[in-house]
Parts: structure tokens; sequence; C-alpha cells
């Protein structure tokens, strides 16, 4: 004979097998859900909020008079046993649901009500603890989902900080290593003036700063949250003092304050901070896929590309070409910020698909949100540890291609004006050498000035080429007027 207990729901009742910590509701939803194939505990961020909230909940019922102490301590005591990871198994619910999420909230509701009551009463069961009268008392799946929602951000904000940070210092080292390296820079894929490789990794380590201090802005609107808003903003069924209590020990657990929104109705109806901070993931995603991109260019070769750097040989790169090395690191940043993108404009219509008192897509937001965190946490991790700390400069090719470079006529423009540096920019372009030997044949430049002046390292100092400049003009002045 089977173990099982009977549970009772408002559509009847059902038997349910004596293991499972979960229970009718979620019993029910798991017959008729399952187009993703994934639960939605694979990212469980969600559900560590939804136990730190039932916690509070619990305890400000408790000293709100609405809920027995002895229950209050036993839904406390479950819900942080279900912190740890160990009760994930009882979570599995399909990522896309429709009802916003009401089922997730209610596998929680049952799961941490049959810890409860087995605490209380050594068995799984309702007689004690039912999850909707006690573990979801003062509470609806309207404020308890978003507001486990904007909650869940903060460690994944806290973590992928971290990981950007390190990924900065990295490339700030790269920037010192190659502080010296003279290389041609590109507009529009032609060559232009020479600036150091240094420079290059320097402007990546500032856009990743900027991105940092963007994740710190967005941080603090995951605080506010509507808990005690209950169905649509009203506070309808809370006990008198009950949100204050909430909003104490909520705070409490968490080590830092949380607030009620400024208005509960805005909180229930739209979802903008959401979209907000998967914008700035999206930034994340995009910016390091143009580094994946310049690191790929740069990377082109080993003889017939670009050959300025050398990135980590990881794998063989063909199945029939001995010795091809693809830039596989690289190319997966990239691939990355595809999805990213994808979830972003996903989360963007779920927005304004909100309806008047509630917005209901809360699967878009928590799949396409945190699919996003997690891919572009780790993806920064592989990105410094694969690629970014082993690269390597080809300094003799960047050298070569910055002192070729008829970009190097600016300088002759900037001595003399733009129609003579166009003229020696053309002269250099048609005999195949150097703007350095062309400004010596022309008779504009000795061999020592034009070692000086043409000089690609030079150019990518400002106050060093301005102040030679300044001192062939006035050498040359001179000349003139004796």
């Amino acid at each position: 004979m089977a173990d099982t207990r009977v549970e009772r729901d408002c559509l009847g009742e059902m038997e349910i097998p004596n293991d499972r910590y979960y229970g009718i509701q979620t019993t029910r939803m798991l017959g008729v859900s399952g187009a993703a194939g994934l639960p939605i505990v694979f990212y469980p961020d969600i559900f560590r909020a939804m136990a730190r909230i039932k916690k509070a909940a619990a305890r400000a019922n408790a000293e709100a008079g609405a809920l027995d102490p002895e229950i209050a301590d036993a839904i406390v005591k479950a819900a942080d046993r279900t912190l740890d990871g160990s009760f994930d198994k009882e979570f599995p619910l399909d990522f896309w649901q429709g009802g916003g999420y009401t089922c997730l909230n209610m596998n929680v509701n049952e799961v941490i009500g049959n810890l409860a009551n087995e605490i209380l009463t050594g068995h799984k069961g309702q007689d004690r603890v039912h999850p909707n009268t006690h573990v979801n008392m003062g509470q609806s799946t309207n404020d308890t989902i978003p507001s486990a929602t904007h909650l869940a951000m903060i460690p994944r904000i806290d973590a992928l900080r971290s990981e950007l940070c390190d990924l900065e210092a990295a490339f700030e080292k790269k920037a010192e290593q190659f502080k010296e390296v003279v290389k041609v820079g590109r507009t529009c894929w032609q060559d232009a003036l020479p600036l150091t490789l240094g420079q290059e990794f320097s402007g990546y380590a500032s856009a990743l700063r900027r991105l940092i201090r963007k994740l710190e802005h967005v941080r603090p609107e995951c605080l506010q949250i509507v808990m005690g808003g209950t169905a649509v903003g009203t506070g309808l069924s809370t006990a008198p003092g009950y949100q204050e209590a909430f909003y104490r020990f909520i705070s409490e657990d968490y080590g830092e304050e949380i607030q009620p929104m400024e208005n509960l109705f805005d909180g229930f109806q739209n979802s903008d901070t959401v979209v907000t901070v998967s914008g700035v993931v999206k930034e994340i995603a995009c910016t390091l896929a143009k580094f994946a991109k310049d690191l790929r260019i740069m990377s082109s070769g080993p003889r017939a590309g670009f050959m300025e750097i050398e990135l980590p040989a990881l794998s063989p790169g063909s199945s029939i070409m001995p010795g091809k090395i693809n830039p596989t690191v690289p190319e997966m940043v990239v691939q990355i910020a595809h999805q990213v993108i994808g979830n972003d404009v996903a989360i963007s219509v779920a927005l304004y698909d909100g309806e008047l008192d509630l917005n209901v897509w809360d699967a878009t937001f928590y799949k396409c949100l945190f699919e996003s965190f997690s891919l572009v946490e780790r993806e920064v991790t592989i990105f410094r540890r694969d690629c970014v700390e082993s690269i390597t400069a080809n300094r003799s090719r960047c050298m070569e291609e910055a002192a070729a470079s008829i970009a190097l006529s600016t300088i002759v423009a900037t001595c003399y004006g733009y129609p003579t540096g166009v003229k020696v920019a053309q002269y250099a372009a048609d005999r195949g050498c150097k703007v350095q030997d062309a400004v010596v044949e022309l008779g504009l430049m000795t061999k020592e000035e034009a070692d000086t002046l043409v000089n690609p390292i030079l150019m990518t100092d400002p106050e060093r080429i301005d102040a030679a400049a300044a001192e062939f003009k006035r050498r040359h002045a001179n000349v003139k007027k004796a």
C-alpha cells in the first residue's frame, strides 16, 4: 500500500506521496506544465528570497498577535531549512507558468508548511500549519513574487559587480604591461593615428568602471518592495502593525534597510525596476562583446591577419586544418550578448504587457533576467581567466604597422598646414614609402627632424608631440625671418 496523505484545496482533494514536501496545488500544476523542461529552481535566487519573506512575515504576524508564536517559530525554522538548497528538489515547477507565479508562491507555502507541521507534530500535513492560513498570512502572490524578484536581484548584482571588478583589474594590468607597445589606430577599419596597446586596454578598464557604477546605481531600487500590499496594494488581510514589523524583520535578516515602495499601487502595476536592471546587464553583455570582437580582430592571424596580440591557445580550431586556433572565448562572449539582448527584449515586452492593477508576467521577468545574470556573471569569469589575463603583445608587428601608417602625415599638416599634409600622404602612398622618408625626400624635414617628429610613440603623447611640433615651427619661423 502506497504511503500517501490526503490534501484538499478549492478544487477537491488528492492523495500526495508522503515523501514529498510539496502539496496538492504544486502537484496539480506539475500535471499541466513543463514547456521549458527546466525548473524555476534552476536559478534558485527567488526561492531563497521567498523563504526570507515567509520568515519575516511569520515573525511580523506573531508580533502583531495574528499568529500563534509556536506556529510562527516553526515556520521560521522550516524556512531556514530551505535556504541551503537541501530541499530544492521540492520545487519542481517548470519556468513557464501562468497566473503570475501563484503556483510558485504556493509551492513555497506548501513546502514550508509541511516542514513546519513536521517540526510541531512529527508528520507532514495541514493539521497544525496550513500553507494558506499560516504560511501565507498577510500576503498574496501579488506582493510576494515581485518583492522576492527584487530581493533576489541583490546577490546577483553583488556577485556580478565583484566579477567585473576583477576583470577591470585584469585589463588595467594589461594596460600597464602594454603602455609602451605602439601600434596603428584604426577607425572605420582604416589606418589612423598611432596609440599604444596600453591606451586601448585602458579604455576597456575605464568602460568597466563605468558599468560597475551603473550596477551600484540600480541596486538601491531592488531594496524597495511591495510587501504589505497583498492583492492590489490596499493591504487588505494584513493585521495592524504587520507591515512595520515585516520591514523591520526583513531588514534585520538581510542586514540592510529594505523599504516599501513609495506607492504600493505603482509597485503592483509596474515592474520597471526589472527592466532597468535588465538594461544594465544587457549593456554589460554588449560592452564585453565589443571588447571580445576587438580582441578577435587584433589577434587574427597568425600570419595573414592583424597579428597585434596573441590570445591563449585553448583548443584546436579546425577538424581539417592542422594548427588552426580559434578565439573561442571571445566568440562565446559575443554569443552570450546575442542571448542577453533577446532576454532584454522579452523583459521589455513583458513590462508594457502589464494590465491595470497587476503585471502578471513574472515568469518572463524572472526566467529571462536570471538567465542573463547567470550567463554574464559566468562569462566575465571565463573571459578574464581564460583570455584577458594571458594576452601577449606582438610588439614588433605593432611597431611595424605604426611606422608604416600614412596617417603619420597628420604631423606634417600640424606643422605646415593640411594641404602639405595631403601632399606628403599622396607621395608616400604613390611610392610605397614611409611618411618619415617622404618628408625628407620632399625637403620638408631633415632626417633628424623626421626621426623626432614622425615618430609613432611620440604621437601617442599629446603633450610631448605638441611641444615638439611647436619647437619645430618656432625654429623654422626663425629660419624664414633670418
